[in-house]
């Protein structure tokens, strides 16, 4: 996590406050750009729908991509999942006290926030399928000659 203390002061928050985004919460918790764009991709749908199912994610996405990152947003306490439903939680512990109330913020403000702006360096294309089993069924293979012939009988 990439937390900045000194950004969620007293001071610095009431001005972070004043315009709120999904940016600034996706970078608290993720350096790279890519992984903070689908990061904020999960809480905007959240926050866009009220609650969400992974059944209603995108195709923008894989579907394990969006557990992953809807998952790490219960693991750290912004999300809740109940009966398959993720939907926000108003429970955060007292050492991110300023920053629960930056999110509180952003979540209470209705604007619709364009994350191919926020995020234009994050790689946004699928990824080709890494290994695993193959669909193509492959013939039998001669085994290869060893250099011994084999015994007559």
């Amino acid at each position: 996590m990439a937390i900045r203390y000194w950004e969620y002061e007293d001071a610095p928050l009431k001005e972070k406050l004043k315009d709120p985004n999904v940016k600034d919460i996706a970078k608290i918790y993720f350096d790279n750009d890519t992984k903070a764009y689908r990061f904020s991709r999960a809480l905007c749908e959240v926050k866009k729908r009220g609650s969400l199912r992974l059944k209603d994610c995108s195709e923008e996405l894989p579907l394990a991509t969006w557990k992953r990152y809807l998952d790490f947003a219960v693991m750290v306490g912004l999300l809740k999942h109940e009966d398959g439903i993720y939907t926000f939680t108003d429970r955060y512990s007292r050492p991110l006290k300023n920053i629960s109330l930056y999110i509180k913020a952003w979540m209470d403000v209705p604007k619709e926030e364009d994350l191919l702006v926020l995020f234009a360096n994050a790689k946004m294309d699928r990824q080709r399928k890494r290994g695993g089993r193959t669909s193509v069924v492959l013939e039998a293979q001669e085994p290869a000659e060893s250099g011994a012939k084999p015994k007559d009988m």
